[in-house]
């Protein structure tokens, strides 16, 4: 653990109480709080003293308002609030996401493709929606992107996100996942930048490192470089990664930009077709846009893509947000320039849930159609009644019946009208009547000389099924977790409170630069070097032989 910068001290902030510290970087300290009301855990990033001066204090206020505007989306976190601390260092309160990151998740062990290609097409939908509303993120990597509560990805650190005037534009890029033309005479950064990180970051997590990092090899900064640049991309070495996920992930990172897909939503489509080849469960593409276009790619999945409404959030800091509205590009500036803050966005006529027609009615999808009010020409309708008019409509006679055969009996015996007197239809009629009478007579006789059959003690109970527990597989967290000093180590001990057989730790060190390589152990003590800042973390989680894991709890030296 190299020696870093001791945090900053957590500001005084009305309404919350400083738990503990949850990571460091340059720009920024993270700390988590509990907000009082209403009641819960939340992460707030707070600008570091240092950082008062120059351009960061607008930097995070356009961080603010950007993550204002596409916090809505289920996969960016959210933001709550934001202000400045009495110290004056503004703060963001953003949604706690406790999880370990993709960072973290990937370094312990390489994902599925299943898990993959659901991750992937969620963050690309996040990716599209920020591009819709003209913003870039430009920093894209599995460290960013968080994990919720509710095991859902979360993008976040929209920090460098709208800076794309400044000088140095590779400025905040982490080099494992940027594009080739980032490292250009005249870098440049676009839609498709992302697409080419959003790839990079798939792959990472298929493989279990980064695309061009040579395991055992030299991966300092300039052999990264020189690699992205002028080497091909190596297919996954895993017999479980279909031709189909080669192509795509190959055609994400195309050394050219115009060689990769031109949107994000067009990577996730073709995620999707994967899915589908590989008979999983498809992954709906959630964009936030208030006025979707056509896409010229192939729409045969557009089933699959979720349309979703706008929330307008106003945040404390100014300019508020504005619109997700793409931008004309016969408007003055980039179309991926902050946005302006006076854009406003017409809310509904009225405060109500709509039910939008289905996007695909016609091909695959089911439409209750209203029900006609004509009747149908075989139907027999009751209808008014009316002076003269007949109780019911005449029947066509049926196939079997010679024509006119149908008329002629109803012509002796027509609703409403007495048989002529005299006619032999008094008879034919008090004959049928006797006759009748003597059928229902005779099944009521027999009916009642027949024994009753016993009754079936299985037909009459009631279906039974075993209870189900509602706990069955969840994995508790540790417990206990403590560190105590032993020279210039640091011995940590915890306790697991359902051990079962086969039960193992994850566990990872916390440092000011984020979370360390996870290691595996079998008992419930591991001793780490002590960390020089005076404070020592690390987090553990409970893993069962069936691969399920308990939440990560982290424990550190006072």
């Amino acid at each position: 653990m190299s020696a870093k910068r001791p945090p900053a001290p957590p500001p005084e902030l009305p309404g919350f109480t400083y738990l503990e510290l949850l990571g460091s970087g340059g720009f920024a300290d993270v700390y988590l709080y509990e907000q009082q009301l209403p009641r819960r855990k939340v992460a707030v990033k707070v600008l570091l003293p240092d950082r008062l001066a120059g351009g960061s204090v607008e930097q995070f206020t356009a961080e603010a308002n950007t993550m204002a505007m596409l916090s809505t989306h289920p996969a960016i976190v959210t933001i709550y609030q934001a202000g400045l601390a009495e110290d004056q260092r503004p703060y963001l309160v953003m949604e706690n996401c406790p999880r370990p990151n993709l960072q973290v998740r990937y370094r312990a062990a390489a994902f599925s493709v299943a898990e993959a290609l659901r991750v992937g097409i969620q963050v690309a939908a996040a990716v599209e929606t920020a591009h819709r509303a003209g913003i870039l993120h430009r920093d894209i990597k599995p460290a960013n992107i968080l994990v919720t509560e509710y095991n859902r990805p979360a993008l976040t650190d929209f920090g460098i996100a709208t800076t794309t005037e400044g000088a140095d534009e590779t400025a905040g890029m982490s080099i494992p996942w940027s594009p080739p033309e980032a490292f250009g005479d005249g870098p440049d950064s676009g839609v498709r930048s992302d697409v080419y990180a959003l790839g990079a970051t798939i792959y990472t997590l298929l493989a279990g490192r980064s695309p061009f990092e040579q395991p055992g090899g030299r991966n300092g900064a300039a052999d990264l470089i020189q690699r992205i640049e002028t080497t091909p991309l190596e297919p996954l070495d895993r017999a479980d990664v279909p031709p189909s996920l080669q192509q795509a992930l190959a055609r994400a990172m195309a050394k050219s930009p115009a060689a990769r897909f031109d949107s994000a939503v067009a990577l996730a489509r073709a995620l999707q077709r994967v899915q589908i080849e590989l008979a999983h469960s498809v992954t709906p593409i959630d964009i936030l846009d208030d006025s979707p276009e056509a896409d010229d790619d192939e729409d045969a999945d557009g089933e699959l893509t979720r349309v979703r409404g706008i929330v307008s959030i106003e945040p404390t800091t100014a300019p508020p947000a504005g619109s997700t509205r793409r931008r004309s590009s016969d408007g003055a500036g980039s179309p991926f320039a902050p946005a302006a803050s006076g854009a406003a966005f017409a809310p509904p006529a009225e405060d109500q849930t709509v039910l939008r027609p289905s996007p695909t009615a016609g091909q695959d999808a089911t439409v209750r159609r209203p029900r006609t009010l004509e009747p149908a020409a075989e139907q027999t309708v009751q209808r008014g009644s009316s002076p003269g008019a007949r109780a019911a409509e005449p029947e066509a006679p049926t196939p079997s019946e010679p024509p006119g055969a149908g008329d002629a009996l109803r012509t002796e015996a027509r609703p409403g009208e007495p048989p002529a007197r005299g006619s032999r239809a008094w008879l034919w009629i008090a004959l049928g009547g006797a006759a009748a009478a003597l059928v229902v007579a005779v099944v009521v006789v027999a009916s009642l000389l027949q024994p009753a059959a016993p009754a079936d003690p299985q037909a009459s109970a009631p279906p039974t099924s075993e209870p189900q527990d509602p706990l069955a597989g969840f994995v508790p967290r540790v417990g206990d977790l403590a560190g105590a000093a032993a020279g210039a180590d640091v011995v940590f001990t915890w306790t697991n409170p359902d051990p079962a057989d086969g039960d193992t730790y994850l566990w990872y060190p916390v440092t000011l630069d984020g979370a360390g390589a996870p290691q595996r152990v079998e008992g419930e003590t591991v001793t780490v070097p002590a960390d020089p800042s005076g404070r020592t973390c690390i987090e553990v989680e409970l893993v069962r032989s069936n691969g399920g894991a308990g939440d990560a709890v982290r424990g550190c030296t006072p």
